[in-house]
């Protein structure tokens, strides 16, 4: 199959298990409360190195979580080059990928739980392969489709077995093939026990939540059930962080599954994303207003690895407009930030840097293959701009009816944006109490000295800067001198 399909596949993972009777309905399990920090999606990253860099950078710069790729046995596609979405083609449940296996994956997640940065694993739970095992899974399983010994048999699939036809028919969304994968009875006790099961065995190496992909191809009571039958997180009395991977559209709506835990808002995505290709960001004043989900059910991303690839109106390769919509995103109040750390690609279906054999060579933020989004300075500064500013509102907003905006947040923080050709020098009143700042987009507190710019707000609030084009200013109360 073609990456095409498959990029659309990429939308509909996720497995657990119930350990509950056959035929019991589980209430949706409640959630832990969203990290303080954003979750950073360490796409395809070997475990390894994700370890790494929990040790080396994301534990000391204060990111909430780590979004790993799916950590399952996937389907090995060489003929393809071993294409990015071959690893949202579960085989079965084993622990054993491209990126490594249980014992790097338990590894991983204990480094970057002792980091402060808690791992969230994406849960393909929709479909298994979408094509007979030319070649074994990445674990060595053999299996065909509709048969994967050992997990599922033919029974445990939906009968409408061609690729949906009509979007607009929402029992074919949910029981037809998304291009060509193997389509899960998620009603059906075992199909739920066998993902439970999945789900509980990562919880119980220290996951410390999902992201489930393509949630919209499975009816919201499939997914309560299996949320409902997971467990409480070591050491913490809570169940899992749960978000789940909704594109909404006439046919389905994201808050048809907002009682099951957190969605993801495209709206934002693309509103945003525009704002700042275009340079237009004078239409962000209060666009909020317009998401159909409440913020605090919200994930928000300016990109992600699908729309990287199939809509990419922002992406690391946009420089600088990339990187202060990010940095607008971890400043404006709404929803939990999601920010993408990648590999570079020429081609939609490329995979991660590997092996001869596929096997995913080891990232390092030294080597460009790797991108690296997440050490770009404004994208790390203002991940401490938004971990400083939690809970404040929104406060004295400006713009120039154009690409120059400034807002506050309350007395915790205040960001000045340029997308226009030419400085922006304004005069701001901000809510921050007075004294020197650190702009955390051009630096960083550091040895009790700013490693970029000085900023000083008087005692009315007030600061004077010079913004370049296409550039940025913030401060925040935790890179006050003094």
């Amino acid at each position: 199959m073609r990456l095409t399909v498959l990029a659309l596949a990429a939308t509909v993972v996720g497995t657990a298990l119930v350990p509950a009777a056959f035929g019991q309905e589980r209430a949706p399990a409640p959630a832990t409360a969203p990290v303080a920090g954003p979750i950073i999606q360490m796409f395809q990253w070997p475990w390894d190195s994700v370890a790494s860099e929990c040790t080396n950078f994301l534990g000391p710069k204060k990111f909430g979580a780590v979004q790993v790729s799916p950590p399952q046995e996937h389907i090995v596609l060489p003929e393809a080059g071993h294409p990015w979405y071959q690893d949202y083609q579960p085989v079965s449940y084993q622990l054993e990928t491209r990126r490594g296996n249980r014992e790097q994956f338990a590894n991983m997640v204990k480094t970057c739980n002792d980091a402060g940065v808690q791992i969230y694993a994406d849960a393909v739970v929709n479909h298994m392969a979408g094509s007979d095992g030319d070649h074994p899974g990445s674990a060595g399983s053999e299996f065909t489709k509709y048969d994967y010994p050992g997990t599922y048999s033919d029974a445990d699939f939906h009968d409408c077995r061609r690729d949906i036809a009509n979007y607009n028919d929402k029992w074919e969304v949910r029981n037809c093939e998304l291009v060509g994968l193997a389509d899960l009875k998620t009603e059906s006790d075992w199909v739920r026990q066998s993902e439970i099961k999945y789900l509980n065995d990562l919880i119980s190496l220290g996951v410390s939540g999902f992201r489930v992909d393509g949630v919209k191809h499975m009816p919201p009571e499939d997914i309560g059930a299996i949320f409902g039958g997971l467990n409480a997180v070591p050491g913490t009395g809570q169940k899992p962080y749960v978000f789940q991977e909704v594109i909404a559209d006439s046919t389905t709506t994201a808050g048809e599954y907002a009682g099951n835990g957190d969605v993801t808002e495209f709206a934002y995505q693309g509103k945003v994303s525009d704002a700042f290709k275009n340079g237009s960001l004078e239409q962000l004043d209060g666009f909020t207003d317009e998401m159909p989900l409440p913020a605090d059910q919200a994930v928000v991303f300016i990109d992600n690895h699908d729309t990287q690839r199939s809509s990419p109106t922002l992406t690391y390769k946009d420089g600088t407009a990339y990187d202060l919509a990010v940095g607008f995103e971890l400043a404006y109040p709404y929803g939990t930030p999601q920010l993408i750390s990648s590999f570079a690609f020429d081609n939609s279906e490329q995979g991660p840097p590997a092996e001869a054999d596929g096997t995913t060579k080891p990232a390092s933020c030294d080597d460009p293959a790797w991108v690296c989004e997440h050490r770009r300075p404004i994208i790390a500064g203002m991940t401490g701009f938004h971990n400083a500013v939690q809970g404040a509102p929104l406060t004295d907003w400006w713009d120039n009816g154009g690409g120059q905006i400034a807002f506050g947040r309350q007395d915790k923080g205040f960001v000045a944006i340029n997308r226009e050709g030419g400085e922006l020098s304004q005069t701001f009143q901000t809510s921050l109490p007075a004294g020197s700042y650190c702009d955390v987009m051009s630096g960083e507190l550091s040895n009790g000295a700013c490693t970029g710019q000085t900023v000083e707000v008087g005692e009315d609030g007030k600061f004077t800067a010079t913004v370049a084009a296409n550039s940025g200013v913030a401060l925040h109360a935790g890179a006050k001198l003094g």
